[in-house]
């Protein structure tokens, strides 16, 4: 993990205990479109989030990784969705563990089974 670069950054990494399917489905998940790039062994994938919880996200894009796959990730959390007045820029690391394909638009989900926490400083 990288260390605090100042006062205004602080970063806290954060295990997440793997969950079921059910557990996943548990958490409250935020409506938030956003652009992210996957990082997988095989590539880099392009897609937008349909929604994101602290357990994992589900996602669009053109191509999906395949299940099983480990992916890495950046989100930009919104403040006022931290309850924060700072966006938070959150390091994750999962794994995709479903495909669907609903009126032409495939998506996955990805399960976070680790964070990391870094205050961005507002612009």
């Amino acid at each position: 993990m990288k260390s605090a670069k100042s006062s205004a950054q602080t970063e806290t990494p954060v295990s997440v205990p793997s969950a079921s399917h059910e557990g996943v489905r548990g958490a409250v998940r935020f409506p938030l479109h956003l652009d992210i790039t996957l990082s997988t062994p095989q590539g880099e994938c392009k897609a937008v989030t349909e929604d994101v919880s602290a357990n994992g996200m589900l996602f669009i894009a053109d191509q999906v990784p395949a299940v099983g796959t480990q992916v890495e990730f950046r989100l930009t959390m919104p403040a006022a969705v931290m309850g924060s007045t700072q966006d938070v820029l959150l390091h994750c690391i999962g794994r995709i563990v479903r495909h669907t394909e609903t009126d032409g638009k495939l998506s996955a989900a990805a399960v976070i089974d680790e964070y990391s926490l870094k205050a961005e400083p507002l612009l």
